[in-house]
């Protein structure tokens, strides 16, 4: 049964570290290709038409690359964010945004710095469990005697 949690803990890490080593960088539209992670920040013009179907305020579309002209972008969308912060989950569903209401464009791209801190990040957290639960020994070869604890001294007797 132990080894079924470390398994889950393993997949676990892998999959936030995998996430962490990628991060939107601003790059220009035309140059996404199709099924790549995009996000595209939304201008007045398109908060006024997408409003009705994607709610007001919307700040940003993120979401997959399934099509793409010079005239607009059809994305399977996976989070909008709002101009207040918040934010909302999509499960994919396609949205075509026309190319006049995105203000900038990004693209999920590999982070090397992001990776660096995270690895080092991992090998500190190894390093402190370890040192923690005194997994490497002491370099003594022999048992130790531990000292007085003060429980055996007795009361001094008075005349």
């Amino acid at each position: 049964m132990r080894s079924v949690g470390l398994t889950r803990l393993a997949f676990l890490t892998f999959g936030i570290a995998l996430a962490a080593c990628y991060t939107l960088q601003p790059a220009r539209a035309t140059d996404a290709r199709l099924g790549t992670q995009v996000a595209f920040d939304v201008n007045d013009a398109g908060r006024v038409a997408l409003g009705g179907s994607m709610g007001p305020e919307i700040a940003q579309v993120e979401g997959r690359l399934i099509g793409a002209d010079n005239a607009e972008y059809d994305v399977a969308v996976s989070t909008v964010r709002f101009l207040d912060g918040g934010q909302q989950v999509w499960r994919g569903d396609r949205v075509r945004i026309k190319a006049e209401f995105v203000k900038s464009a990004y693209q999920r791209r590999f982070s090397s710095g992001r990776t660096v801190a995270l690895g080092a990040s991992l090998v500190g957290g190894v390093a402190a469990y370890v040192v923690g639960r005194s997994l490497i020994g002491s370099g003594s070869d022999g048992p130790r005697t531990p000292g007085d604890t003060g429980s055996a001294l007795r009361p001094l007797r008075r005349p």
